[in-house]
């Protein structure tokens, strides 16, 4: 890790603690020497970070603190732009639109050469001729997802089975082309995949939902593990 992003990582790691603490504390989650932390902490004190504390006692975090922007290596630009050219190509409308802002936004605030960089990576994604155009469905149930509210389906099943659920939308994946909702579907009383281009009709409810420790999408990955 690049000094400059542990630092950063530090600053991070004191702002969510809240509280004091250690160099060893601080070094067991950096995973890094006790003495290096030692020599961070030196630097971001004569840097004007307010930090209080000493060797042997512990460190705080003593106000709202932002560490400057991080500088991106020329292959982490390339990642980034590779995945909001990929998300142009496979989301909806609305997040095609959100993957261009912030890209706009970074163009901005990166110095020129990374920004020509960020721009100009020659790492692409292009939507196939085969390739099917983003379901209808998928900025309404990103919305609900995002708001927790229940969605009613009609769903025509690989099987050829047509039914009508009410669900909890838990988690969306994207396989390839393929979005995936994952749900507490309130008929089973269990989690279920549904395939969004098998989608055929679809309504976001008003009510709310709010799962349990059994419900969440993590219990659910625990489940598949």
């Amino acid at each position: 890790m690049r000094p400059a992003d542990r630092l950063f990582r530090i600053i991070q790691l004191m702002r969510s603690t809240g509280r004091a603490m250690t160099a060893a504390e601080i070094a067991e989650k950096m995973e890094v020497a006790q003495r290096t932390i030692y020599r961070d902490m030196d630097h971001l004190i004569a840097s004007g970070a307010p930090i209080e504390g000493e060797r042997g006692v512990g460190y705080m975090l003593r106000e709202a603190f932002d560490a400057p922007p991080l500088t991106f290596t020329f292959e982490q630009l390339e990642a980034l732009a590779f995945g909001l050219r990929a998300v142009e190509m496979l989301g909806d409308p609305r997040l095609g639109q959100a993957a261009r802002e912030a890209k706009d936004k970074m163009v901005a605030l990166l110095p020129k050469e990374h920004a020509e960089r960020l721009v100009g990576a020659p790492i692409h994604a292009f939507r196939a001729s085969a390739q099917p155009e983003p379901p209808d469905c998928l900025g309404d149930v990103r919305n609900a997802l995002s708001a927790k509210r229940k969605v009613w389906i009609a769903y025509h099943s690989l099987a050829g089975e047509r039914t009508q659920r009410t669900v909890w939308p838990l988690a969306l994946s994207a396989f390839g082309a393929i979005w995936v909702m994952t749900t507490w579907c309130e008929t089973r009383q269990d989690f279920r995949d549904f395939r969004l281009d098998r989608v055929e009709g679809w309504k976001v409810l008003t009510d709310r939902f709010e799962p349990g420790p059994h419900q969440t999408f993590q219990t659910y990955l625990t489940l598949l593990s």
